[in-house]
């Protein structure tokens, strides 16, 4: 087995920089800024239903959720490798707070395929919510992108 050369391993490290380079350049990113008891983020809609825009099953319960169900999927660094998976999070927009549960993860990292149903990679800053959350909030379903605060909950 040939070894690289001091060059050969450069180039290899060049490669590896300018793709996470344009990784970052794009917004994708398998970190996430801290959690604290008001995190900044933002707050996208999503349906959970089977044929909708979610794509496939949720990764927490591999299980579809109805769109009355109060359900959100985080981005990548947030989800914690299913770390938070059926664990509740408080989320505050509008001058209204309410509770959702965390069944997915909104891939920071990967997107584009089938199986994230052709979506781009999610930024690392984002709360991906039923419309009941966004019901619940008092929020307009037709503007889709809101800025709100979100905390980990014992509810």
């Amino acid at each position: 087995m040939r070894v690289a050369t001091s060059q050969e391993k450069q180039v290899i490290v060049s490669r590896a920089m300018i793709r996470t380079a344009a990784r970052m350049a794009r917004g994708i990113h398998s970190c996430s800024p801290p959690v604290t008891v008001s995190t900044k983020a933002v707050l996208t809609l999503n349906s959970f239903e089977k044929g909708k825009d979610g794509g496939g099953p949720s990764e927490c319960d591999n299980a579809y959720h109805s769109d009355e169900e109060m359900v959100v999927a985080l981005s990548t660094g947030w989800f914690k490798n299913k770390g938070r998976c059926g664990h509740r999070i408080k989320v505050t927009a509008n001058g209204k707070s309410v509770y959702a549960k965390v069944v997915d993860e909104c891939d920071s990292v990967y997107g584009c395929d089938d199986e994230h149903n052709y979506e781009p990679p999610c930024a690392n800053n984002i709360v991906d919510a039923s419309p009941a959350v966004w019901n619940a909030l008092g929020l307009d379903l037709n503007v889709g992108m809101e800025g709100i605060t979100w905390s980990d909950s014992d509810n």
